[in-house]
């Protein structure tokens, strides 16, 4: 059973393993609440994992560490059992699955794991760890449903309400729910009136049906930008953990998520991968009742790979009016290019790129398309450009 005593002997033994993350007071994010960041991206390994893996190797036994552990994750637990298990002079084997970021792959061979990579999402590298683990006898660490690991997480609970005791709430990602579950369990026995708030993305809510149906929900298909939190299932223990102490789970949108991490780099210059970047999400986009509170997000992990930041960037910018993509039918006449690129420039747009189609079949023989990518303020402006091209008699499709 995980306990504040528990936790607080986790926080003892981790002292010389994890950084205590400062708070910061988050500017410009939201006029309804003041909002504080727990900045896990900045721990060892890029993510809070490190505090469950590294308290649960901790507690093994000799015979157990002999063994060597396994451990199945999208990235992040692999980092921190890598670590973890390293430290500790273990040979450690992690399955990810093949779709993880290669930032995390190979931060997890330069940790000393060696890396299994498994077709599918997490649950399949679970299944491939599990049937590594009874063939070679390995000794197991799951990433979110084991006591040890809960009381890990917790740490960061005690973190939180030991530098700001007067917080009205806090919010964490969750995908299995160990995260959730240790901070809850450290919130809630710490003062009952905080309020702990969970947050999914809308293409893997497994916790959230779970606890509406009010029993563990396996789901046959997860998807999302957010690839720490897409588990299709949640565990026994955190079940009954978010159960007990959670007051309310919420889910975000991909493209909610991308905005979340776009307004974390630009506001604080900081980096935060989907799951991260979910907790502020859900407080940008005004999911949760916290106006006027003092709300503290935990920024799980900020291990993204670049490829995907470039993705999710280019979505943010689109979801809130950055960046827009035009197509205008033209006559096919001198002028009308620089007639476009004039109202555009009056307006303060920005063009990035353009391409100019002539007719085909089924068009105005004299007809042609330009379709124009432009950097625009907000989505106001972009109404602005476009009303203004459309008073000057050209047609938008």
């Amino acid at each position: 059973m995980v306990t504040l005593d528990k936790i607080y002997h986790a926080s003892y033994v981790l002292k010389d393993v994890v950084i205590p993350t400062p708070l910061v007071k988050a500017t410009a994010i939201s006029d309804d609440c003041e909002v504080y960041l727990k900045p896990e991206n900045l721990q060892i390994t890029g993510s809070f994992k490190v505090r469950g893996s590294g308290y649960k190797i901790s507690q093994l036994t000799e015979e157990e560490k002999k063994r060597g552990v396994i451990a199945c994750s999208a990235g992040n637990h692999a980092q921190g059992v890598a670590l973890a298990a390293t430290k500790y002079g273990i040979k450690s084997l992690i399955c990810l699955p093949d779709g993880a970021p290669i930032s995390k792959v190979e931060a997890t061979k330069g940790y000393g794991a060696e890396v299994c990579m498994v077709p599918g999402v997490y649950d399949d590298a679970y299944n491939k760890a599990c049937e590594l683990r009874d063939e070679h006898n390995y000794t197991f660490i799951h990433p979110f449903d084991d006591e040890n690991v809960i009381a890990g997480q917790g740490t960061i609970g005690i973190e939180i309400l030991e530098e700001l005791p007067d917080a009205d709430a806090v919010v964490c990602a969750i995908g299995g729910g160990g995260l959730i579950s240790g901070v809850a369990c450290a919130i809630k026995s710490l003062n009952p009136n905080i309020k702990v708030y969970g947050v999914q993305a809308e293409g893997a809510p497994s916790m959230y049906e779970s606890i509406k149906q009010g029993k563990p929900v396996h789901l046959d298909k997860v998807s999302t930008v957010a690839d720490g939190i897409q588990v299709k299932e949640p565990g026994e223990h955190t079940f009954k953990y978010v159960q007990k102490y959670v007051d309310d789970i919420v889910t975000v949108t991909d493209d909610e998520i991308s905005s979340a991490i776009l307004k974390l780099i630009e506001s604080q210059k900081m980096i935060a991968e989907g799951a991260g970047a979910a907790p502020l999400a859900a407080v940008m986009f005004n999911k949760l009742p916290v106006k006027g509170k003092k709300v503290v997000c935990v920024i799980s992990g900020g291990n993204i790979d670049v490829t995907i930041l470039s993705r999710v960037i280019k979505r943010g910018l689109l979801r809130s009016g950055r960046s827009q993509t035009l197509c205008i039918e033209l006559q096919d006449k001198p002028g009308q290019l620089k007639q476009v690129a004039d109202i555009i420039a009056e307006k303060g747009g920005n063009v990035i790129s353009i391409h100019h189609e002539r007719a085909s079949e089924g068009t105005d023989i004299n007809g042609c398309y330009l379709r124009i990518v432009l950097e625009t303020r907000n989505f106001d402006h972009v109404k602005e450009i476009t009303d203004a091209l459309i008073n000057a008699g050209f047609k938008l499709v």
